[in-house]
């Protein structure tokens, strides 16, 4: 009985700090929060990106539509790696191993970083899975995408250009 009143007090929560879930939202104006996190070649920060757009993904194993955003990140890698957009992709599983069987079947690209303890997914305010914040050369946030779909991804693609001709 407890729970059946939270739902509708998180749904609430999430309304109100999210935009509409899958599409992309100019971001205020505000610097992205900094992370240092273990990552599978070492550690990653967003600090030592500064420079570059960086795409910042929260996923977790369970998530069904993080399966199809791996395969549009590791095409965006792919397309604009090269002209300098870096993608870092946070796994807020608690229990690595799930982290680790859903990269075997769906092999990154990328950078994959790992938060169990969900911080840095509480400094940018992830309320919905996945949830995708693009941050300018100058280390500001630029959009946010809660959720996923192709044809709401192709909305930050467009900023993930303007970031890039910059």
């Amino acid at each position: 009985m407890r729970r059946a009143g939270l739902l509708p007090a998180i749904a609430v929560a999430v309304s109100v700090l999210l935009p509409a879930t899958g599409r992309a939202h100019e971001a205020a104006p505000r610097p992205a929060p900094d992370f240092t996190l273990p990552s599978l070649q070492g550690s990653v920060s967003l600090d030592s990106l500064r420079g570059h757009p960086v795409l910042v993904d929260f996923w977790a194993s369970w998530c069904g539509p993080c399966r199809k955003s791996f395969p549009w990140m590791n095409d965006l890698v792919k397309r604009y790696g090269p002209k300098g957009l870096e993608v870092v992709a946070i796994d807020l599983d608690k229990d690595r191993g799930l982290a680790n069987a859903f990269l075997r079947e769906l092999p990154p690209s990328f950078t994959i970083a790992f938060d169990p303890k969900g911080r840095t997914a509480e400094a940018y305010r992830v309320a919905a899975m996945p949830s995708t914040f693009l941050v300018g050369p100058s280390g500001n946030l630029i959009a946010t995408h809660a959720g996923f779909d192709e044809k709401h991804a192709a909305e930050l693609e467009s900023r993930i250009q303007e970031a890039l001709a910059k």
